[in-house]
Formats: C-alpha cells, structure tokens, sequence
C-alpha cells in the first residue's frame, strides 16, 4: 500500500432541505437566507477520513445512516454541505444503478455517453468498445433501449464500463446484489485484481464479505463515523449492534484478539508422526480463549470451547476427514427458556465456511435451564479439508426461536486453530470422498 493519499475529507457533512408544505418551497425564495422555512436533514455530517493509494475500504452502517450518500459527494455526483473533499485520481463509480443512462438510448449509446462522462478519449473507446459488450455479456440487448433492461441488465452494462476505463479509485454500493451468480463472480474476480493496483470503497450490509474484500472498515451511524478501524474489528462492533434491542443504543463490547500463537506447549503425542506421514492435512487446535472479543445481554455465558474424540477426551490436533465433536459448554446467570446454542467455522478472511446450532433438534421440545446451571452442546461431525491457513470458531448462546431471539453471549474467536498443508487446491474447503475412480468399459 503506497503512502499518497487519494481521497481527503474534512470535517465534510450533506445536508438536505427539508419542506413541511410545498408553498414553504416559493417563500423561500423569496426570503431567501432572511428566513428559514425548512428543517435541515443531516445525511452525515463531520465526518474526516484519508484514504491511501492501494487500500481496500469497507462502509458499513444500517439503512439511512448515510453510507451512500457519503459515497456520491466523494464521487462528486453530490455536492457537500460543509467541508471538503479532495480526490486524487479518476474515480468510477458504481452507485446508483443506471445512474447517467439516458433511458431512450440502446445499451450501445449508452456506453459511449457513460465512457465518456468517465474521462475515456474517443480513441480509447474504439479500443475497448468490444472488451466492454463483451464483459456486459447482453447479446442482441446491447441494441435495445436501456429502459427495456432489468435491473440486472443495468447493474451489467454499468459495471462493464467502469472496468474499463483505467480508474485509481472504484466504488462499489450494493450494485452486485442484483446481478446474476456468474456475473457476480466476474465482478468480485475483477475486484480482485483491481485490488493489486487501484484503491476501493464497498459499502455492504454483508460484514463476512467487508472482511473477505477490506483491508479496512469505517462504521457510519445516524451519519457520523462511529468506528475506523481493522475490518474484522469494524464489522463485529457493527454486527454487535445489530443483534442488541431496540435501536442498538448503548450495546457493549468486551474481550480482546489475539494473534496465532506460534507454537502449541501441550501438543497431542501424534503431532510429529502425523506431521511427518503423507496424511498432510493436519490441523493443530488451540486453547479455549475466554477473554476473545464478545457481546450479549448475559442471560448466560459461554466458559468452555472443545473438540474431543469417541474417549470425549481433548483433541489438540485433528486430521482432515476425522470424525470429532466440537462441545460447547454454557452457564445460566438466570433461568433460560428455549436455549440456541451455535457455532461458525470462520477462515482468516472471516468467512463463514459451515456452522450449525441445536435449535432444530430441540424446536418441538423447549429446554428449560435453570439459573446457576451448566449445560453444553455436542456436535458430532466429519472435518472438512481444509486449504492451508488459521481458522476460528464463533459460538454463540442465545435464546428463542431461529428467527425471534436474543443473544447473551456471542464470542468470535472462541478458539483458533491452524492448518499446515493440504490437497485442496480449490475452493474454501474439500470435503471427504467416498468414492474417486475412473471406469472403462
């Protein structure tokens, strides 16, 4: 990541004019700033950041809190209210869909009035006219008038000029969530590779992809910036209120990370002669960590993390394709009445790869646990491959139904554990196989 800052905002805000009766409209104009006859709306205001060439940048904030709003005046289809941007680069924007399109105009004229407004010469889109309709993938549509296009249609055609006009900035707002799967891939395959050159903002109510995409994450709330930081910091402060009552005022965070250990002092007797035979897929766990970063209403709290074997002993190093249990203990600080008690396997981008929680097995059938009590959950399952790297686990203790609970202890990073070597080439894990062979007849 280079050193040059490209964008720059101080202390910038939007604010919108608004009219309690459409004649307040022509009074003031009349008054002009004599009088006031509008309340201002804030979309955001005092919001200063720096953004530096190469970085990554993630928006999160729930609706109406002025993510994309702050993402129009940093592209400068918006003028602020107060303070300034400076941008350093040309910027493509991927906000609104359609936004510039003139409806009347074939998909084919389009590109040419978008390209342009872009900042691409007339020679440089000769040049890349057929790289773009071929990136849009519309067929004959390329021909038809663009008020004849889905959203989904706009979403392609706009995506596939921004790709290709040489930007230093692109932002992306939600635009992909109505594209189809394979066009969502192209994208996210193209963001990607922008990543090595270019600089980008994402806005996303979906924190697991903030984090498998951002370097970095800025929390918008009611249109200040409540959080800047580490994306994965960022996006669990964020998902922490979300899961609090009400309007998430006042939720509460606690614990720390930690960095993967470097070595494991109580290792399993097996470590080395599995490590050094051909079943290469080792994954080495580690302890239990109270302390990691946690929210909830503490109705009860989560005190142990495991993975055991058939003797329910620990388990400090596993094998892809073994069979184990994963035991989540809990205790109630009050009585419970119907508790979820859950878990996510998370790789180091914050990916959920499979989880599970008991709800289902217990839907007909409600636990009732006292307070003071010590309960825990058991699941057995086969591990996954997994590609080489760490990994986490969430668990979670929670109370209700699958869609109407709350939460009284969700611990992230609960436990780490890492993988050293694997065959899974592709994919985000490999799963065991009962059967590979190849037939002649």
């Amino acid at each position: 990541m280079s050193s040059e800052v490209v964008v720059s905002a101080r202390d910038l805000g939007k604010a919108y004019m608004i009219y309690a009766r459409p004649e307040d409209r022509l009074k003031q104009m009349f008054w002009r700033r004599r009088r006031k006859f509008y309340e201002e709306y804030w979309a955001f205001q005092n919001v200063d950041l720096e953004i530096r060439r190469g970085e990554t940048v993630g928006i999160v904030g729930r609706n109406g809190s002025g993510k994309s709003t702050l993402l129009q005046v940093i592209a400068g289809t918006l003028r602020p209210s107060a303070g300034e941007v400076v941008v350093n680069g040309r910027i493509a924007p991927l906000l609104e869909l359609g936004a510039g399109f003139n409806p009347e105009f074939t998909g084919r004229e389009n590109v040419k009035l978008a390209a342009s407004v872009l900042g691409l010469s007339a020679a440089q889109l000769r040049e890349r006219f057929d790289d773009i309709v071929g990136f849009a993938g519309l067929g004959d549509f390329i021909d038809q008038p663009v008020k004849s296009y889905s959203s989904g249609m706009y979403a392609r055609l706009a995506f596939a000029v921004s790709a290709h006009v040489d930007a230093d900035v692109l932002i992306v707002d939600e635009t992909l969530s109505v594209g189809d799967a394979a066009f969502t891939q192209k994208c996210m395959r193209y963001i990607r590779k922008f990543k090595e050159t270019g600089t980008l903002l994402f806005v996303s109510h979906d924190t697991a992809a903030v984090n498998a995409l951002c370097d970095r994450a800025i929390w918008l709330d009611r249109g200040q910036v409540r959080g800047d930081g580490p994306a994965k910091d960022i996006s669990f402060a964020y998902q922490a209120s979300l899961q609090e009552e009400g309007d998430g005022a006042g939720f509460s965070i606690s614990g720390r990370r930690r960095q993967m250990p470097d070595a494991k002092t109580d290792r399993d007797f097996r470590h080395d002669l599995i490590a050094a035979s051909d079943k290469r897929n080792v994954i080495e766990v580690f302890e239990f960590d109270a302390e990691a970063p946690a929210f909830g209403q503490g109705g009860g709290r989560i005190v142990n993390v495991r993975f055991v074997d058939e003797k329910n002993d620990d388990i400090s190093v596993i094998e892809g394709g073994e069979e184990l249990t994963l035991e989540i203990t809990c205790r109630a600080n009050r009585p419970i009445s119907g508790p979820i008690i859950g878990f996510y396997i998370r790789d180091r981008l914050g990916q959920d790869l499979f989880g599970d929680n008991t709800y289902l097995t217990y839907a007909s059938e409600m636990v009732q646990v006292a307070e003071g009590e010590t309960f825990y959950a058991r699941f057995g399952f086969r591990m996954p491959y997994l590609p080489t790297g760490d990994y986490s686990v969430v668990v979670a203790l929670a109370e209700g139904t699958q869609h109407d609970h709350i939460h009284h202890h969700w611990l992230d990073e609960a436990m780490l554990f890492r993988c050293e070597g694997s065959h899974v080439a592709r994919g985000l894990i490999g799963i065991p196989m009962h059967e590979v062979r190849i037939d002649r007849q």
